[in-house]
Formats: C-alpha cells, sequence, structure tokens
C-alpha cells in the first residue's frame, strides 16, 4: 500500500463504530499488515502483550484499547512494560475511542488528539507499513488525502469520459484537473470571498442524479473568464456571476468539462469539503503529478523530493549569499534597499521542473528574506517586487507543467497572506496575469536562452507554452533587467542501459558539439552540457542533482573536459548523499549535486554530510586538487602492491562448471574423477556463500580424464560449443578454460561486483585448490598485508571514485581500481602491523561462520548481520593504514579522496618524470 492508500484505509477507520476488542487489528491492516499475521496476533501465538486489552506485534507496535478515560494510564502502562522494550517496540499506542494518545519511541515524538482526528496524524505511524519517509509528508496528511481524492475523481471521470482519456484530450482533461485545484483553493482561502463558493454552487445548482454537474461546472468556468464589463452580454447565468473574474488563462478556451456519474459527483464533493488552506504547494505539487499518469499512480504519495533537499542545491548557490548580505545590512536603509532591488532582478530557472519544486522552495524563501527588508525598513506591509515570472521552467509533460504555475500562484497567494495580511492578499490576487513563464516542452530541443533569456527583450517561445498560445507569442519580459541568474533542478537521470529511445535521440543532439563518443554516459549529463552551453552565452551558475555516476569512473575523463572547454568550472558540490524522492521501500538513490560557473569570484565549497570545506579547485571527482584523470594501468602504481588479474573465463557453454549436486554425482559414478575437480570462486560464490566446482584438467591428464564417461560427454559438448562460437580456435583444448591463472599457495580474490550497501570491498583468500572466475579477480601468491589494504575504506573510496557502478552495485577493476591505488612506500615494520590487522578481519569472518558476507556486509557497519569483533576488526584495520598516509585518522572520506588524489598526482607526475 502507497501513502495515499493507508491515509485512506485510516480514515475509513476512524468513521466506523468503535470496536476495542477489533480496533488494534483493524489498525494494523490499515498499515499494511497481511492476513497472515493478523491472524497470528488473534490466536495470540505471537501476541505477548502484557498490558491488558493490549496488541503487541516485535519490532512494530505494542497497542491497547481501554475503558474511557483510561488513555493516561494505559499509555504509561504500555511505555513501563517490559514486553514493549524486550520486543523492541517502535510505537504505543493508546485509545477508548475518544481519546487518543501514541508515542515514537525512537524518534520521541507524540500524538494526542480526539479519536475522530487521528486519521490526521496517519503520517507519523506510515514506519509500521515499512515506508520510512520525509518528515514533511509525515507532518502533511492534508496533502496526502487531496492527493488520494483528486485520484479517484480523475479514474472515475476517465471511465465515464473514454473520449477525454484519448491522447487528443488528455491535455484537455489535465487543464480541467488543474481549474478545479485552483476553485478548491479559492473557496476555502476567501479568493472567492464567500466560503465553499465552488462546491456549494454545484452541490446546489446541478441535479442530484449529476446530469447537469459538468453544464454548471461549465458556465462557472466560463464566468472566470469573463470581464465583469462583458458579463451581461455574455448572458451567465445568476449563479455564475458570482464568481470573479481570474483571467490569467487559466479558464480561457473550452469551458467543457467531462460528464459526471453520481458516483463521480459524490467524489467531488467530498475533495470540497476537505480544508485547502492547508495546501503546501511544495509537496502537493509532486504528488499530484502522479495521479495523471497511469504508470505512476501505484506510487501516489510517494513522489516528493523533501525540501532539505532542495535546500542543498539552492542554499549554496544563492540563497546564503542573500541571507549573509542581509545579515550585513543590519538596519542600514540604503544597503536593505539595495538588496531588494538584487533579489527583484534575481531570475531561478529550473529546465526539468517538475511540478514546481525548486521555483516553488525558492520563492518562498526569497519572499521570506524580503519581509525581513521591509519589517526592518519599517515596510512591512509593502507588495513583493519580487514577480513570479522571474521563476522560469520547462517540463516535458503538460499537466505538471499546469501544477508548476498553479503551485506558484498559490505560494505567491499564501506570502502575501503570510507577510502582508489576508485582506491586503486578497485585494491584489486577481486577476491573474495572462504569462505563460513555465513553458512545455522537451528541455533538450529547446534553446534555454529563449525561455529564460539574458535580457528579458525581443526573445520568442521555441516550443508549445503553457495553455496553448500561439508559438509566435513574444517571450515575456522580466520586469528587471540585468539580474542574475541561477539554473537549479533534478534532471532526469537514466544510466547507460535505462535510456529510452526518445532520451538517446535527445542526447543525440546535444553532445555530439562538444564530446564525440557519449553513448556510455547518463542522460543527466546532456542538462549539464546545456547548462554549459547557457553559462557559455551569459552569466549564469547552474547547480544540478544527479546520480553520483557523474563523478565517478567513464563520466569523468569524459563530461568534465567538455564542461571546461566552455569555459565553466565546478564551483560548489555536494557530495553522496541519499536523494529520498521515493518513499516505497526505502526507493532512494544515492546522488551528488554539482554546480558549474564561470568567471567565479566567491569562495568554492565541497560539503560532505554536513560539514563544508572550502576549495582551491574543484576537479571532475569531486575532490579538491588538480584536474587528473585516472587512467588503467598494467601494473601497480605502488611498488609495494602485486599485480592483480582477472580470474578465469571458462568459456564453456556451463560444461566445465558443475553445482555440489553434479560434483558429487560425478565421484559417485567414478572415484577418479575427484582428482579433476576444484572448487570455483565468482562473485556470487564469495558473496553468498555457494558452493561450485569445475573440471580441471592439465593437458598431460586429458587422456586419462576421457576415459571417464560423463567427462568425456562434457568435453565433447564444450568442443562443440566452441567450434560454433566466436573461438574456433579454443575448440581444441574442450578440457581447459579459456585462462589458466593459478597459485602456488594461496590467493587473494575479490568479487568483480559487491553491494552498493557495503562500507569496504571484502576479499577472501583462498588455497592452491581453489580456482577463481572471471567474475572475481585474484593476486596470485600475495602478501597478506595487501588483505588490509583491499578491505580498507581508503581502498573503497577509491573504487567507487574512480571504476563507478554497474546499476546500484559497485564494480571493481584490477587495472583502474587496483593498478592505480596511491600507497606511500611501506617500511617492513608497516607492513607486518597491516597484516596483523589483515588477518583479524579473516579471523572474524571465519568465526561468523556460516553467515555470509552478504549477510555479515550489506547492512553496513552498523548493521545487525556485522558481529562486534568484525566491526572493530575493520576499524583497527583503516587506523592502522591511515596512520601509514597522515599519522592519524582521517577527518571524513571528503579528506580520505583528497590525499589519495594529491598523493596520486604526485606519484604519476614522479613516474612520468
Amino acid at each position: 500500500m502507497n501513502p495515499v492508500e493507508i491515509e485512506e484505509a485510516v480514515s475509513n477507520l476512524a468513521l466506523e463504530p468503535f470496536d476495542a476488542a477489533e480496533f488494534p487489528f483493524q489498525f494494523l491492516i490499515a498499515f499494511d499488515n497481511p492476513a497472515t499475521t493478523i491472524k497470528r496476533l488473534r490466536t495470540g501465538s505471537t501476541n505477548q502483550s502484557d498490558v491488558p486489552g493490549g496488541v503487541l506485534q516485535r519490532n512494530n507496535i505494542h497497542i491497547a484499547t481501554c475503558a474511557p478515560g483510561a488513555v493516561d494510564d494505559t499509555l504509561k502502562a504500555l511505555r513501563d512494560s517490559p514486553k514493549t522494550a524486550s520486543a523492541k517496540a517502535k510505537f504505543i499506542v493508546a485509545t477508548d475511542g475518544e481519546g487518543f494518545q501514541a508515542e515514537d519511541l525512537n524518534g520521541g515524538g507524540t500524538v494526542a488528539c480526539t479519536y475522530a482526528e487521528f486519521p490526521d496524524h496517519f503520517g507519523f505511524f506510515l514506519p509500521l507499513a515499512g515506508i520510512t519517509t520525509v518528515k514533511e509528508i509525515r507532518e502533511s496528511s492534508f496533502d496526502v488525502k487531496a492527493t488520494g481524492r483528486l485520484n479517484k475523481l480523475y479514474v472515475q471521470l476517465l471511465k465515464e469520459n473514454p473520449d477525454w482519456a484519448s491522447v487528443e484530450r488528455q491535455h484537455d482533461m489535465n487543464h480541467f484537473m488543474a481549474r478545479l485545484i485552483f476553485c478548491f483553493f479559492a473557496e476555502d482561502t476567501d479568493i472567492f470571498l464567500t466560503e465553499g463558493l465552488f462546491t456549494k454552487t454545484v452541490e446546489q445548482m446541478s441535479a442530484g442524479d449529476a446530469s447537469t454537474t459538468h453544464e454548471v461546472i461549465g458556465e462557472i468556468f466560463r464566468a472566470m473568464d469573463t470581464k465583469p464589463a462583458d458579463r451581461e452580454a455574455a448572458g451567465l447565468p445568476r449563479y455564475a456571476t458570482k464568481f470573479p473574474y481570474v483571467n490569467g488563462q487559466l479558464f480561457s478556451g473550452s469551458t467543457d468539462a467531462p460528464r459526471f456519474s453520481k458516483v463521480a459527483r459524490s467524489y467531488l464533493m467530498h475533495i470540497g469539503s476537505l480544508n485547502w488552506r492547508k495546501i503546501n504547494p511544495d509537496i502537493f505539487g509532486s504528488m499530484i503529478q502522479a495521479v495523471t499518469d497511469e504508470d505512476e499512480r501505484g506510487s501516489l504519495g510517494m513522489h516528493y523530493t523533501s525540501v532539505p533537499n532542495i535546500l542543498k542545491v539552492l542554499n549554496p548557490l544563492f540563497l546564503d549569499d542573500l541571507r549573509e548580505k542581509l545579515a550585513e545590512a543590519g538596519d542600514s536603509p540604503q544597503k536593505l534597499l539595495n538588496l531588494r532591488k538584487r533579489m527583484a532582478r534575481i531570475r531561478v530557472f529550473d529546465p526539468a521542473c517538475g511540478s514546481g519544486n525548486f521555483l516553488v522552495i525558492a520563492y518562498k524563501a526569497m519572499r521570506e528574506i524580503e519581509a525581513d527588508i521591509n519589517k526592518r525598513r519599517g515596510e512591512p506591509d509593502r507588495r513583493s517586487e519580487i514577480p513570479l515570472t522571474n521563476f522560469r521552467g520547462i517540463e516535458l509533460r503538460d499537466f505538471p507543467a499546469e501544477i508548476a504555475r498553479l503551485a506558484l500562484i498559490i505560494a505567491e497567494y499564501q506570502s502575501d497572506v503570510t507577510y502582508r495580511g489576508q485582506k491586503e492578499a486578497i485585494a491584489e490576487f486577481l486577476p491573474l496575469g495572462a504569462e505563460n513563464w513555465i513553458t512545455c516542452g522537451n528541455s533538450l530541443t529547446l534553446d534555454w536562452v529563449s525561455v529564460c533569456p539574458p535580457t528579458g527583450t525581443g526573445v520568442k517561445v521555441a516550443a508549445d507554452d503553457l495553455f496553448k498560445t500561439p508559438l509566435d507569442q513574444a517571450e515575456i519580459d522580466f520586469e528587471n533587467e540585468g539580474g542574475e541568474t541561477f539554473i537549479c533542478g533534478n534532471p532526469p537521470f537514466a544510466g547507460q542501459k535505462k535510456k529510452s529511445d526518445a532520451q538517446r535521440a535527445d542526447m543525440a543532439r546535444v553532445m555530439p558539439r562538444h564530446i564525440s563518443t557519449y553513448g556510455e554516459l547518463d542522460y543527466v549529463s546532456a542538462f549539464y552540457i546545456k547548462a554549459a552551453e547557457y553559462i557559455s552565452r551569459t552569466e549564469c551558475t547552474a547547480a544540478l542533482v544527479s546520480t553520483n555516476s557523474v563523478i565517478q569512473g567513464r563520466h569523468v575523463p569524459v563530461l568534465w573536459p567538455a564542461i571546461e572547454r566552455l569555459g565553466c568550472e565546478i564551483v560548489f558540490g555536494h557530495r553522496s548523499f541519499l536523494w529520498k524522492n521515493n518513499a516505497a521501500a526505502n526507493a532512494s538513490v544515492y546522488c551528488v549535486i554539482v554546480a558549474i560557473s564561470k568567471n567565479w569570484k566567491k569562495e568554492r565549497y565541497i560539503f560532505d554530510g554536513n560539514e563544508r570545506r572550502s576549495a582551491q579547485h574543484i576537479n571532475g571527482y569531486l575532490i579538491d586538487g588538480p584536474t587528473v584523470v585516472v587512467e588503467k594501468r598494467k601494473r601497480p602504481l605502488s611498488t609495494d602492491l602485486q599485480m592483480m588479474r582477472s580470474g578465469n573465463m571458462p568459456l564453456d557453454n556451463g560444461n566445465l562448471l558443475l553445482t555440489t549436486e553434479e560434483a558429487d554425482q560425478l565421484i559417485a559414478e567414478d572415484t577418479s574423477a575427484k582428482s579433476f575437480l576444484k572448487r570455483v570462486v565468482g562473485a556470487k560464490e564469495i558473496n553468498q556463500g555457494l558452493a561450485r566446482y569445475c573440471l580441471w584438467i592439465a593437458d598431460d591428464a586429458r587422456a586419462v580424464a576421457e576415459t571417464i564417461p560423463n567427462i568425456k560427454r562434457r568435453l565433447d559438448d564444450c568442443e562443440a560449443f566452441r567450434r560454433s562460437s566466436s573461438a574456433p580456435d579454443l575448440a581444441a583444448t574442450p578440457h581447459a578454460f579459456r585462462d589458466r591463472h593459478t597459485q602456488q599457495k594461496t590467493a587473494i580474490v575479490i568479487p568483480n561486483l559487491s553491494s552498493e550497501k557495503r562500507p569496504c570491498r571484502v576479499p577472501i583468500v583462498v588455497r592452491d585448490n581453489v580456482i577463481a572466475t572471471n567474475l572475481a579477480l585474484a593476486i596470485y601468491d600475495g602478501d597478506v598485508f595487501q588483505v588490509a589494504v583491499l578491505a580498507s575504506r581508503l581502498h573503497h573510496l577509491w573504487v567507487e571514485a574512480v571504476c563507478g557502478k554497474l546499476k546500484m552495485d559497485f564494480r571493481y577493476s584490477n587495472d583502474l581500481g587496483w593498478h592505480t591505488f596511491p600507497l606511500p612506500r611501506l617500511t617492513q615494520a608497516q607492513k607486518g602491523a597491516l597484516k596483523e590487522a589483515a588477518e583479524s578481519i579473516l579471523l572474524a569472518q571465519e568465526a561468523a561462520f556460516p553467515s555470509t558476507l552478504n549477510e555479515l556486509y550489506n547492512g553496513g557497519f552498523l548493521g545487525d548481520g556485522m558481529p562486534d569483533e568484525l566491526r572493530r576488526a575493520h576499524e583497527a584495520n583503516d587506523e592502522v593504514l591511515e596512520r601509514i598516509y597522515v599519522g592519524r585518522r582521517f577527518r571524513n572520506d571528503t579528506e580520505r579522496l583528497e590525499k589519495l588524489f594529491d598523493l596520486y598526482t604526485k606519484m604519476t607526475t614522479k613516474r612520468t618524470a
């Protein structure tokens, strides 16, 4: 269940008559607990509650109903219960059907309300459904509720009006929904002067069977597009004349409305009964865009990017600077005036704006600063000088584009109410302006200068605008010329293998101008190139969110030199952090923020978590250091490290590889076959602890091996496969792997892929009877101290930076990850200390048997699967290695990488010399 479905289930539960015995189970059902779980709790087999009327779900919740007036005492009993602690309950809940109280035992939050109001706090309990989400959604039950109700109405209307679901009428349907949202907001915020005017008029003037609902709505829409002077001639019905002239082209064009059934009409009335004063435009816009996308409706209520994440972009881009200037201005009237004039000229442009989150947050933050300026100057009621038309956007889909403009209009009205008062806000809100400053079109085919021009004059729209006005319409002039421009946003990521044909075509229009070979780059790279092109033509700074692949592996030597050739440099960046814009199942992505500009006069920064560090020069790896590209090496850069080889490729169509069962069967048929079998290890075998075998036959033993029928059959099949494949030259040796790398005694083996959840690389040491496959890499007969290097945080960060990822997993490369790793020249004592640290890790892993490496490491160092002994071994290992570099532990990952890249630069320069 998604948050919208959960909110509806909880709301329905609150409307039912209170049943003390049944409530705990229904509450858990509302939060998506499966029937089998509820059945076990009902029978008492898993319910270990020691509180009367209580139900205890381990690792989740302890909930109890009670007699009237006993809620306080019951909640205390739940809190003090030994079972609550031993079962690791996250929440406690007590209710008597009149009052309702709850506590989050981990986060410390509380809820205290009437029973009827508890659905308003449904977001507080979303972790019960396995949904860990951002604070804003937890605290915004209205936006989730409104999204769910609108979705029901939208689906019902399409069901009853199939012609409105066609491609030809899709825009009309989306436009109709945008009009409804405006009406619901306007009738609850006094914009329509009479509370509930729209909903009450539709209810009173349309037939109860809904046969005339569409006609009444159409007349209301027509009225809001008719100027007062033209109303008498327009022949509007009396009920429609109560509505004000709105303009803004929101109600222009066709006033057709889809036909309503009684069900759809009841949905409309229900939506109108909600309190739309509570709408939060920076949340609601993102949620509602999923309503009109059939593929996205299953994740309703999850399409939201948190305000803190957006501010990671906007604050260092320009908001921090404005706040600093405000602090410097103090109470100086002239300095405050200069800052206000500067703010009125700032343009914010999001080339992939969606429903306008970045633009809305930027606008609201600037209004807050402006209000402080006005207050200090003794002008608290002054009208804002920050025009909405300075907040430009491009969005591919028309409905999010309409919602983006609508969200900005709502944000403007709410800001006016907050900083100037309800009366002044209403007096100046209508009619809306007719400008169309959110462009609906393909950002990678449009000229950004035409959408957000440097001067604001003489520019034409280059694509369909928001409300289908003519293509030759003059672009909106900026109200204040010569201001600063800031590009921001969260463009589509789309990795190499996930790009659609349309996205590949988009890149083909942009990339060849600057990069000849770009097929392996992520789709977001094209937005960086477009931003650099824009910056090369006008003064601007751009800060975009992307997956961290753009500062790793193949992207660095291709993308960032092209950016530099366009005259741009990286001026600040956020290193990897979780960008949670989908709440279900922790569906989050590790992202970075990279800002580019030219002629940058201010300080450069690198953000690592909550720490901000000054930088002299930021390279493509998002490190403070010279521009450097790490290139593949055939042998290690560091003289103390041994060469790593790829494992052995079978190239056998499965004929030389055997499962445990197949190996046992082969030996059962002929015991002499045992001498031709060896264990094999690749990524799965290492990570998951799987056992697999292979035929490993020396050239001079082939004839003997072929006397065993099962082996002969396998070799014949392997030979036939190789003859028909791209390696017919290997058909003469069907008994052997394509590669034959082996160790005399032991090998240090590392998988070529491992989970992104791991905090380090995890090698294993194998004996001479184990063969590494091509899905692993090996240091044959390597010194054990190298295990300490491979398993270190330093090496993990280096691999993450220079090798990159495959999907969300880390790829390992011997020639790029190991042979390039910069390690200082080691003394024998240092090698001995590293060897001891490595052996401690290996012994701790062995002590944790039968736990697999996935079970031990995929939860990170703080995961439940990591034994304390193993965690301490890794901490000690990192301590030993990092002291070799700087004589102490590094403070953070940014410092680690800066040291590694500095040492790499010095070592490669020395080698070249």
